[in-house]
């Protein structure tokens, strides 16, 4: 299982890295503060109708994007046309961040738009899956 993750994580950052997909922007370099930091978050819903699964989407959009420091944002639902052994089925909604080095993403952790979003979302999920990564160039 943590070949499978690992692979998903790396497949999602290579995706990352093309210029001009989902508002990366190749130019940007590492913070002060290091390397870049990659924040993968997967959600598994307790409601998992196409209403909950698109409220929780743009309750990442309007929570949890546009913060200080972010390189990419991204949140969508599980590709139900892919079906290959390898692809982790087991949630319902991805989210994906890339902070331009720890500081910034410490600053999101702390920001209450982030808190709210907590609050407001998290009696919905049954499991919730952190992926935090070094991204190096």
């Amino acid at each position: 299982m943590r070949k499978l993750t690992l692979l998903i994580v790396v497949l999602g950052l290579v995706a990352i890295g093309f210029a001009g997909l989902g508002g990366f922007h190749s130019s940007v370099q590492a913070g002060k503060d290091g390397p870049m930091i990659g924040h993968m978050v997967y959600f598994t819903l307790k409601d998992n109708s196409d209403a909950a699964k698109k409220k929780l989407v743009d309750a990442c959009k309007k929570h949890l994007s546009k913060h200080d420091g972010e390189v990419f944002f991204g949140a969508g639902t599980l590709a139900t046309e892919l079906k290959r052994e390898v692809n982790d089925r087991d949630w319902d909604v991805a989210l994906q961040i890339v902070f331009k080095d720890m500081t910034a993403q410490n600053k999101y952790q702390d920001h209450p738009r982030h808190k709210q979003f907590i609050e407001e979302n998290r009696d919905n999920w049954t499991k919730v899956r952190v992926f935090d990564s070094v991204i190096e160039k």
